[in-house]
């Protein structure tokens, strides 16, 4: 049998309309089937590959480690050197007082245990998201998820979980003394990118001092390097209590994290002792990948690149079925009247041009593009013309 047809026989599917595309290997910014045909990635398998698939430095750090060992215990309890060098390198970028990085398996994973800290460490249960926002499909994430059409054939959820409307001045008022926490995403992604206004994100964090919240930013998609910092927050002049990253961090490999204060991840020591505990998260092969993956970031100054690469595409993609591009740096949404408009212009991408784009979960009219950060002026320009050239042909020529 064919890997097309053990994947549709013997693979969980999770919709009736799998993309079915068959790739056999990557390298850089672009994707080749097993007939040679080549497809240039333009979401980076929805924010991961920042520094593009196969970064031979990340490649090179896999293989020492794989020469080394693989897993050997579960999650903290030996010394093993990569992951302790990874959370000093991530601690390095970050604000002082997050010196504590706590290493999962994924973004979800680290969204359970950021909750579950902010519980401990309040003693509240109250949880406060926003509408549209996404934190991924586990019970406890799936719950502060802003959607309730991917949440009604999984109740009961998480009891005291009220929603707010993002960037919304008044709604901040429902953050209580009874609040544990406030989980947002400092860019919203799957709600189409959507940037808060300068002063929302201040007064959010005042709020949360000011009743004795805990403050979790989710940049499991925004962060590292795509919005043009190391960390989105960086660019509204506020710091959160934990931090949540994935997507990005490993270059590849499946990894996540959630970072706070010694202070606050210390309950997690006693009442009860290994109050959140993983067997794989910090795996040594993901964590070497990931340092990998940071000091790429940081030695070729991929994040200092972001800004004019951004106004390149903005600057090409204009066309009169293009309502908005909106944006934070590499993470970007240009939107369509309608997902009958834009549907048929991703399909034409793929066939006809080799361009890879998506919608966003909960903004079907407008098209993803997040490229890997290493994508150059040239390739930009080659996919901003193929991009246009399937606008054109949807709205102007007829459906393929």
């Amino acid at each position: 049998m064919t890997p097309r047809q053990l994947f549709l026989r013997h693979q969980a599917q999770t919709s009736d309309f799998p993309l079915l595309l068959e790739i056999e290997r990557a390298e850089g910014i672009y994707m080749y089937g097993p007939d040679g045909r080549r497809y240039l990635d333009l979401i980076s398998g929805i924010g991961v590959s920042n520094v593009g698939h196969r970064h031979p430095r990340v490649l090179a750090g896999i293989q020492a480690q794989l020469d080394k060992y693989l897993h050997l215990m579960v999650y903290g309890e030996l010394v093993q050197a990569v992951p302790a060098q990874l959370a000093e390198a991530i601690h390095q970028t970050l604000p002082a007082h997050l010196d504590s990085v706590y290493f999962t398996n994924s973004g979800t994973e680290a969204i359970e245990g950021a909750l579950k800290l902010a519980k401990r460490h309040t003693g509240c249960t109250g949880l406060v998201s926003c509408l549209n926002a996404y934190h991924g499909s586990t019970h406890g994430a799936l719950s502060i998820t802003g959607s309730e059409s991917f949440k009604n054939s999984f109740r009961p959820l998480l009891p005291d979980v009220h929603h707010i409307r993002h960037n919304e001045l008044a709604d901040l008022e429902f953050i209580t003394e009874h609040t544990a926490a406030i989980i947002i995403e400092t860019v919203q992604g799957e709600a189409g990118v959507r940037v808060p206004s300068p002063d929302y994100l201040p007064a959010l964090r005042a709020r949360c001092t000011e009743v004795g919240a805990l403050l979790i930013l989710d940049e499991i998609q925004c962060g590292y390097g795509r919005t043009g910092s190391m960390w989105a927050f960086e660019q509204f002049g506020i710091e959160p209590d934990i931090l949540v990253c994935a997507k990005g961090m490993g270059g590849g490999m499946p990894i996540g994290a959630f970072i706070s204060s010694t202070e606050i991840m210390s309950g997690f020591k006693t009442n009860p002792i290994l109050g959140h505990c993983t067997t794989f998260g910090g795996h040594p092969v993901s964590c070497a990948a990931a340092l990998a993956t940071l000091q790429v970031i940081q030695d070729e100054k991929l994040a200092e690149g972001v800004a004019a690469k951004a106004a390149r595409f903005r600057a090409q993609l204009r066309h009169p079925a293009i309502r908005a591009v909106r944006g934070c740096g590499l993470l970007m949404a240009v939107e369509f009247d309608s997902f009958e408009v834009l549907k048929p212009i991703i399909d034409y991408a793929l066939e006809h041009e080799g361009i890879l784009t998506d919608w966003f979960l909960f903004c079907d009219n407008s098209l993803r593009l997040a490229p890997p950060l290493i994508i150059t002026d040239a390739q930009i320009d080659e996919a901003c013309a193929a991009l246009l050239r399937a606008v054109a042909h949807i709205t102007e020529g007829g459906r393929a």
